[in-house]
């Protein structure tokens, strides 16, 4: 593409230092982008002017910029990730938007996420409740062969559904209540489902849900944002299995 058809955008990118109590907006203007570029390599482009120029550059999240690691999740135009859905922030190509157009970008907001710095939060409260039950802890050695445990094809098909989470958080900084349950709700489900996650079914379910509670998230509403601004298009169904399997584990353990 030639460099007559790259354009300009305005950028309203929120500033913060890590202990600082109050961030702020920043205004910038990048241009020569083109259209094929991401909107990471466009912040790369913005990045690169500032250090020429002396400035500090705006730090954000990236590892794998394929979709597969969840780390680059950023608000951008309001919506988590993208105005664009089931894609995470890396995939969002700059064609998206219009020459001269101005983009806000902000980090996803939600009390359990500590901000660092700029666009960078701590999501280290989701690992803690991964920390407490999402995983099979029983060495069952090799695996069996593929038929050895009959697996209906629904069930078979749900719980890869529900293991395509990637753990990113869009699904918290776009409820009003901050929910983590359809994070919570996939992780469960995801053994639930399955056979191999039976034996520990009752303690991921209590301990999983008490931490997602310590952590400070809010409670799940059914507002549906979670499942909207997905990059994996998880399905707010997790959520009322999360329910079922916690309901299951109070009274058995009652």
């Amino acid at each position: 593409m030639t460099e007559k058809n790259n354009i300009t955008v305005h950028l309203n990118i929120w500033r913060q230092k890590y202990g600082e109590k109050k961030g702020r907006f920043v205004k910038y203007s990048v241009d020569g982008i083109s259209p094929h570029s991401s909107f990471l390599e466009m912040l790369d482009l913005l990045n690169e002017s500032l250090v020429k120029k002396g400035e500090e550059p705006v730090e954000f999240d990236s590892d794998c910029r394929e979709g597969i690691c969840g780390t680059c999740g950023l608000v951008i135009n309001g919506i988590a990730h993208s105005p664009q859905q089931a894609i995470a922030t890396c995939q969002l190509h700059m064609r998206k938007f219009k020459d001269g157009e101005t983009i806000t970008v902000e980090p996803f907001r939600a009390k359990p996420f500590m901000p660092i710095k700029d666009l960078v939060i701590d999501r280290g409260a989701l690992d803690r409740i991964i920390s407490k039950g999402g995983y099979i802890s029983a060495n069952a050695g090799s695996a069996q062969d593929a038929n050895a445990i009959p697996i209906p094809k629904e069930k078979a098909d749900l719980a890869m559904d529900a293991a395509a989470c990637i753990g990113c958080g869009a699904c918290v900084a776009s409820c009003p209540n901050a929910s983590a349950s359809l994070f919570t709700g996939a992780k469960i489900s995801q053994y639930a489902l399955l056979p191999q996650g039976h034996p520990e079914a009752k303690r991921r379910a209590l301990m999983m849900v008490e931490q997602m509670d310590k952590e400070g998230f809010g409670n799940c509403s059914n507002h549906g944002e979670c499942e909207a601004v997905c990059p994996k298009n998880i399905s707010i169904g997790n959520i009322a299995r999360m329910r079922r399997e916690f309901f299951k584990a109070v009274l058995r353990s009652r």
